[in-house]
């Protein structure tokens, strides 16, 4: 299944990118060449980086690219690594859970029930926030798969 999730990720992000670049160089054009910048292309490039952003750092998270900050010795990390392993899942978890998905959740909720909308398209905020959620959902699928392969490992 997670393979599956990672493809489908990887080709949504790189689907939101296209769309971006292509709304940058048509503002460009539309700027420059036609004399008569286009309207739209602002929050365009704006949503889709919101976008990609979050959901590129839901795939970075499944594929363990995430950036790693070292507090602690290596040598001590070294003799217990699935401790520290464990730590830094678990704790990844926990805040995508907590700040991306309940927080996430919260303001999609309240962007809805205040209606806001986008300047130029009008789309409902709610509809751009929604990557918020779900790119934690997926960062804690990411983070407690891994934690329950790092353990199937060690039991064999």
């Amino acid at each position: 299944m997670r393979a599956r999730i990672d493809s489908i990720l990887e080709k949504l992000v790189l689907l939101i990118l296209v769309l971006m670049l292509a709304s940058v160089v048509w503002q460009v054009f539309s700027r420059f060449i036609l004399k008569n910048p286009s309207t739209i292309t602002d929050e365009v490039s704006s949503f889709s980086l919101i976008w990609v952003g979050l959901l590129g750092a839901a795939y970075a998270a499944g594929k363990n690219l995430h950036l790693a900050i070292d507090l602690i010795p290596e040598d001590l990390v070294k003799k217990r690594q699935n401790l520290f392993n464990g730590i830094v899942f678990i704790s990844v978890a926990v805040f995508a859970f907590t700040v991306m998905i309940i927080g996430g959740f919260r303001l999609v909720q309240l962007s809805f029930q205040f209606g806001q909308t986008s300047a130029t398209l009008e789309i409902p905020l709610g509809f751009i926030y929604m990557v918020v959620p779900i790119s934690g959902i997926l960062i804690c699928y990411y983070s407690i798969d891994t934690l329950l392969n790092l353990r199937k490992l060690n039991k064999v």
